[in-house]
């Protein structure tokens, strides 16, 4: 018998790897925190498997998501990634993803960690959802709305509650495979 899975994994095989290693799964390392905000904003108005496919170049070009580095980004890298086929040239984004590694910067000088702000938001424990189908699941919640305002008040952008809620869920935040779907128990 087939293992069931979230409806959304599909057949392609970077999809389906995503979704049974990584999707959903407590992530407490500052600089994957980072990539992920980074390429969910990426995203934006595009399809996750786009910048999924893409990751492994965003990570070459994007210094492995190292925030202190990507902070320190001038016009001349700028305009190296404009030309990067391996990322999404949009200008907007590529500058979303510098300004926000800066209020990344200021996360961490505050809190001692990005990781223990992000975490606080759910009391150190992922939110455990029942949901039956993939139509069930809210493309944003009241606390992503809450994350969201939090995040653009301290200067990120590129951040509304969509892609924060996208996150959580990427960041395993919340676990929100479908009651079907055999990660759903593995992660609760």
């Amino acid at each position: 018998m087939e293992m069931q899975r979230c409806s959304w994994a599909g057949d392609d095989p970077l999809y389906i790897a995503y979704h049974d290693s990584e999707w959903g799964v407590p992530v407490h390392n500052d600089r994957r925190h980072f990539e992920l905000l980074s390429l969910e904003g990426a995203q934006a108005g595009l399809s996750w498997i786009t910048v999924l496919r893409k990751r492994e170049a965003y990570r070459l070009a994007f210094d492995r998501f190292d925030p202190g580095q990507v902070a320190d980004y001038g016009e001349a890298k700028i305009s190296a990634l404009l030309d990067n086929p391996g990322v999404v040239r949009n200008r907007l984004k590529i500058n979303s993803a510098i300004n926000n590694a800066r209020a990344f910067l200021e996360v961490q000088r505050g809190y001692g960690s990005f990781d223990e702000f992000i975490w606080a938001f759910v009391d150190g424990r992922p939110l455990q959802n029942d949901y039956p189908d993939i139509v069930s699941v809210p493309a944003s919640t009241p606390l992503s709305t809450m994350i969201s305002k939090d995040l653009k008040r301290r200067g990120f952008n590129f951040v509304g509650p969509t892609i924060v809620y996208a996150y959580m869920q990427a960041a395993g935040l919340v676990n929100d495979h479908v009651l079907t779907c055999y990660r759903h128990d593995q992660l609760a």
